[in-house]
């Protein structure tokens, strides 16, 4: 029963856990993979480390397979967290070492399970973390070297790949341990009952929060104005030879793949972008330019770059069609009379969500929001996106706020009316009220038991050596081979 609770504990803190592990892959911590060859022979690495009694060579903390773990990686570990703000001071030398070794072995295993990643994935990635490193020296390259101790660029982009891909493998050889870990409703109600009364977690106040949206209309002439100047890149890329990468950094209005030149990596199993673009992506050959597409975010062409497997390397140009003023002035006419009809109760908001949103996902539910962490209804208020938050801290239930007016990401403008259709006070964990909550602790149980059984079997089947004072930590895991 102890190991239950300590597990549900573990549980409930385990995204705060992989909020950690995602900073260190996003910012890069400079563990070597291969020790170089002026220090020591590749061939000699594993007697040099295993000797009994010989010296450590390098600060050679640990070899898993052919990958080491440096002493100066724990370092670089702890001074990536703080400088994300993290407190490290409960964090021991022992658990940043532990963590070391677990990606460590997940990289190793993940080669040996033949596991690819694409080269034009990982230099992508590097691109957007130099460009975000770079906000941290005024765009100043050279400060930048300094301040990660590396003497030229090149260095510092061949290291930062080398990081990357260690790390993607890792992720992809989690991500296969458990995408096959499924749950019953029976385990649900197991876990559930099997968990004392004392220590249910508690859920925090929600919220359920519908709104109606009104857009501003593109005219017919702007949309084929935008269609024309897609053609004419496509034109100049195929009968001209130009090169589409700078054709996006020159022309692309996605402000998310811009710094990786328009690249993305789609995969058929795991959809990632939206179904027109999916389904325009795969319906390419290697080489090959679409036409101009629309989807909700704007016009599209695509390049296929590169097919590997299931993956398609591709990059995308994207423009949005330009609203004219009068059309804005339009939508917030509209949107104020929306809101009146409401006031004097001429309609229910469900109502008017059906007749005058143009938020397709939500007006035929009502206007209802949908949670994309918990894919329910309800937005627990400790958890919610801050600007949503702000927008509707203060409404009672069914109250209107205002008119607010939106900018995406794009620059795209929208008005929008909010309401708080329901409130769930703070309370200990229902069984029938928080079952989709529950259900997920429970499944996180259950692939956390599948990661443990993977690391016990592959650890044994691993060579692993660890060297020096790291012998003497309190390993969860059974790294020692005792």
């Amino acid at each position: 029963m102890q190991l239950r609770t300590n597990n549900l504990k573990f549980i409930i803190n385990l995204k705060q856990a992989l909020i950690l592990s995602l900073l260190l892959c996003a910012n890069g911590v400079f563990a070597q993979e291969v020790i170089p060859d002026e220090v020591v022979e590749p061939k000699k690495v594993k007697d040099s480390v295993v000797t009994a009694g010989a010296k450590k060579i390098d600060g050679v903390a640990a070899v898993i397979g052919e990958h080491i773990v440096l002493d100066s990686d724990v370092d670089k570990i702890r001074m990536q967290y703080e400088a994300q703000g993290v407190n490290t001071a409960e964090i021991s030398r022992c658990e940043l070492f532990g963590r070391l070794l677990e990606d460590k072995l997940y990289a190793h295993q993940a080669v040996q399970d033949s596991l690819v990643v694409s080269d034009i994935e990982i230099h992508s990635y590097v691109d957007q973390q130099i460009q975000q490193f770079l906000q941290q020296t005024n765009g100043s390259m050279d400060a930048l070297l300094k301040l990660y101790n590396k003497d030229d660029e090149q260095s510092f982009r061949d290291e930062m790949f080398e990081i990357n891909k260690s790390q993607k493998l890792a992720q992809m050889m989690q991500n296969k341990i458990v995408e096959e870990v499924e749950i019953t409703p029976e385990e649900v109600r197991e876990f559930f009952n099997d968990i004392p009364k004392e220590d249910r977690p508690t859920f925090g106040t929600e919220l359920r929060v519908a709104q109606i949206v009104v857009e501003p209309k593109v005219t017919d002439e702007e949309n084929q104005k935008v269609i024309d100047r897609l053609k004419e890149i496509k034109a100049d890329v195929i009968e001209n030879g130009a090169s589409f990468r700078s054709k996006v950094v020159l022309y692309t209005e996605d402000p998310g793949s811009v710094a990786s030149g328009g690249m993305y990596t789609l995969n058929r199993k795991k959809p990632r972008m939206v179904k027109e673009f999916r389904q325009v992506a795969f319906s390419l050959k290697e080489g090959e330019i679409s036409d101009p597409f629309k989807t909700e975010f704007g016009y599209h062409i695509i390049y296929l770059e590169k097919i590997r497997g299931q993956e398609y390397d591709v990059r995308h140009i994207l423009l949005i069609p330009k609203v004219s003023d009068e059309e804005i002035k339009l939508a917030k006419e509209k949107i104020d009379k929306v809101r009146e009809e409401l006031v004097n109760e001429e309609i229910t908001f469900a109502e008017a969500a059906k007749k005058y949103s143009d938020e397709k996902e939500t007006k035929f539910d009502g206007g209802q929001l949908i949670n994309p962490a918990t894919q329910d209804y309800n937005f627990e208020l400790t958890k919610m996106d801050p600007e949503l938050y702000g927008q509707i801290q203060h409404l009672k239930d069914n109250e209107l706020s205002l008119v607010l007016k939106d900018q995406d990401r794009t620059g795209r403008i929208k008005f929008k009316i909010l309401t708080v259709t329901g409130r769930v006070d703070e309370h200990v964990a229902n069984y029938a009220q928080d079952f989709l909550k529950i259900k997920e602790l429970a499944l996180d149980e259950k692939r956390i038991e599948a990661v443990a059984k993977w690391q016990k079997e592959t650890i044994s089947d691993t060579y692993i050596k660890i060297n020096g004072t790291y012998r003497d930590c309190e390993f969860a895991s059974n790294w020692l081979k005792k």
